[in-house]
């Protein structure tokens, strides 16, 4: 038990949210997303953390209760299968991104095989992956490189015990922990969520004692009302907007999203405050859960104006899904 001696007084679970709404919310997202110009690539639309990523896991959830259609869930898919199993002429931005988000979506050996062969072999991010990066928090930013590692870490430890035994491939695995363990003390509480979210699949690369150390380090964060602020997950970069005040939906449900892959359990009464917050905040219009740029402001009604609100959905409802079973 990882949370030995912590309170364990749960407060009743509301279940207030609606799961129906916030599926339709995700596929009306993904039917944007599909034509969204910035979004365009060969074979189908390009995969985002914010977006894609986020919305493939709540769609899986969602199908225990709320089956789907595949439609976008293939584009999305067929894309990125089509684009990985072409040769890298010419290494764009983006490829090192998009090489971890398709082994964590496909899981496939050839997607293993493109992620590790975009892997920095030298210097001081050896074991990591060029990471996109377009000075915006919390995905795509210097410090982003070590969500992206953690990510790939998820991957890789959920491939098959035989593939992970390649020489090979264990060399790749020994360069990623080496990264991850000396760089993790300099990283923001939100990639440090990320690589304790990649330990639940990869047992040996943090002991008992350091994700609980992760674990508290969350739950001294969490505010009064059982959410999390963005700035209570890190010292990011000053917005050229206000950022509002008070426990944010993507903060909550991102922590909450963690805390739940992490093996704490619903009974506790942190991580009970902060799926009851989560019930009480989806917006019973849209049946997604309302956040904002940590960066700027958009246009009104804009595609990347909710791509922040995009993550806290997927990730909401995941935590909701999940600490229900």
């Amino acid at each position: 038990m990882l949370l030995a001696g912590l309170s364990l007084n749960a407060e009743p679970r509301s279940s207030k949210w609606n799961a129906q709404l916030a599926a339709d919310y995700l596929e009306s997202r993904q039917k944007e997303w599909s034509v969204f110009p910035a979004a365009k690539a060969a074979g189908g639309p390009c995969m985002s953390c914010h977006t894609g990523l986020t919305y493939l896991m709540a769609r899986t959830a969602l199908d225990r209760t709320q089956p789907g259609s595949r439609e976008y869930r293939d584009l999305l898919l067929n894309g990125l299968k089509e684009r990985i199993a072409k040769p890298v002429v010419k290494p764009t931005p983006g490829i090192g991104t998009e090489s971890v988000l398709a082994a964590v979506a496909l899981g496939s050996e050839t997607a293993l095989e493109r992620m590790w062969s975009l892997q920095i072999r030298e210097g001081e991010t050896k074991g990591a992956w060029p990471w996109f990066n377009l000075k915006l928090d919390p995905w795509e930013t210097t410090d982003s490189t070590y969500f992206g590692a953690s990510l790939a870490a998820m991957a890789a430890a959920k491939a098959p015990a035989d593939y992970r035994k390649r020489p090979d491939v264990t060399e790749r695995l020994s360069d990623l922990k080496t990264y991850l363990l000396r760089e993790q003390s300099v990283q923001p509480l939100h990639n440090q969520l990320a690589l304790l979210w990649a330990s639940m699949s990869w047992p040996d690369l943090l002991s008992k004692s350091a994700k609980k150390v992760i674990i508290e380090a969350a739950l001294n964060q969490q505010q009064s009302d059982g959410g999390w602020t963005t700035d209570g997950l890190g010292e990011w970069k000053k917005p050229v907007h206000p950022r509002p005040s008070g426990s944010d939906s993507y903060a909550t449900a991102w922590t909450a999203f963690v805390l739940v892959k992490a093996g704490v359990k619903p009974s506790n009464a942190n991580l009970a405050r902060a799926l009851n917050w989560l019930e009480g905040h989806q917006d019973s219009g849209t049946g997604a859960w309302p956040s904002t740029s940590m960066n700027k402001q958009f246009e009104a009604g804009s595609m990347p104006e909710r791509f922040m609100q995009d993550a806290a959905t997927g990730f909401a409802v995941v935590a909701l899904l999940d600490s229900s079973r």
